[in-house]
């Protein structure tokens, strides 16, 4: 039996110690938003955080995970539900096309904001660098970076490119 705190809440699973956290979240958890992209860390969608820091979890087995904090992209909203920053401005920039790599995308982002409430386009780019997006969204992507930071202000949507 693994004890884990998931987004905030007590859980236990009986799984194989080398189980990838993807698997537990997404099998035993339930929890579909992280998402399996590559299986081999290296396309970031199933990004999820690790006591605050950004790990792919296809390949971080679960063991490493007892006794840490896990946050999904479930756990990254307010309680009340009300999104958070990150969420919201990826909404207002209409950041997603097929959507698929954007809960790790999203996770990478909410990681550097956390350390870095202010990240120049320099650091935006290493930060996210891990984070493939198949659709070619990057502009958007550190557009939504720089509008959740404070940095600049959303545009209608009608302009956004």
């Amino acid at each position: 039996m693994i004890n884990l705190t998931i987004n905030g809440q007590e859980k236990a699973v009986e799984v194989d110690p080398a189980t990838p956290i993807l698997w537990v979240v997404r099998e035993n958890l339930e929890m579909n938003g992280t998402k399996f992209g590559c299986g081999i860390a290296q396309c970031g969608a199933c990004t999820v955080h690790l006591d605050g820091q950004p790990v792919r979890s296809c390949s971080t087995p679960i063991s490493q995970a007892e006794g840490k904090s896990i946050t999904t992209i479930e756990g990254i909203a307010d309680e009340d539900g009300t999104l958070s920053k990150v969420q919201q401005a990826w909404i207002d920039v209409q950041v997603p096309q097929c959507g698929y790599c954007q809960s790790g995308q999203i996770m990478s982002a909410t990681a550097l904001l956390t350390k870095n409430p202010s990240p120049t386009d320099a650091q935006i780019d290493a930060a996210m660098a891990g984070n493939v997006c198949r659709c070619g969204m990057y502009g958007r992507i550190r557009q939504a970076i720089k509008i959740a930071a404070g940095i600049e202000q959303p545009t209608t949507k009608e302009t956004i490119a």
